[in-house]
């Protein structure tokens, strides 16, 4: 049997690993990001969909499997165009078991106005505090003259970020797909820094289909 000594070691081995996975520090910008890997759980985090209630991704995840997209918001084109494009293949989702899941960090009010805007029927989380992005290791600070376009041509009113130099600065997560099945197992995932480039639903229906048939 193991010492006292060391069942305290594994758990505090095993507390300390979750606290990592939970305080993920902010990249210094989107190409310094550590985001979480196949192989990996999705993290026992809440965030609060568009009335305000929370949800509890683990809890979510042990549903049925689910596909999370991470996005920037509801004010930018391709996120918006990304939606739509998820909106269009969501039926095949559905069949293959799947549920779709979007988290920005827009606020639930935000999130109301977005679904309204683009006809959606599927889940969309608030990351206001960015703890999902942390957690996910997809949350960066963006750069001065990012910030400064964001703010004053986009009009993106979201909490301004002291970097660890104490500059203000935007934090957004780099938009990124992730893949579980039902016990929370990451399968696939897909992050790109450019966040022009987003993956083609034939892509996504394919991980999925592949996901769903190890179950």
């Amino acid at each position: 049997m193991p010492s006292l000594l060391q069942r305290f070691l594994l758990t505090t081995s095993l507390l300390l690993g979750s606290f990592t996975t939970l305080a993920q520090p902010i990249a210094k910008d989107e190409y310094s990001v550590s985001p979480l890997l196949n192989g990996e759980q999705i993290p026992a985090i809440t965030l609060q969909d568009m009335n305000g209630q929370s949800v509890d991704l683990a809890k979510l995840t042990a549903q049925k499997p689910t596909i999370f997209f991470f996005y920037r918001g509801g004010w930018c084109p391709f996120c918006n165009n990304q939606m739509g494009q998820l909106k269009a293949i969501e039926p095949e989702l559905l069949k293959m078991g799947f549920q779709l899941v979007g988290i920005s960090p827009d606020t639930p009010a935000q999130l109301k106005a977005s679904a309204a805007k683009n006809e959606l029927k599927y889940l969309l989380l608030s990351d206001e505090k960015m703890l999902g992005a942390q957690a996910f290791g997809l949350a960066f600070y963006t750069s001065e003259k990012v910030t400064e376009i964001y703010t004053s041509r986009l009009h993106v009113d979201n909490p301004m970020w002291t970097t660890p130099e104490g500059a203000k600065r935007l934090v957004l997560p780099v938009p990124a797909i992730y893949i579980s099945d039902d016990k929370g197992l990451i399968h696939f995932q897909y992050v790109n820094p450019n966040y022009k480039v987003r993956p083609a639903p034939k892509l996504i229906l394919t991980a999925a289909s592949l996901v769903g048939s190890q179950e």
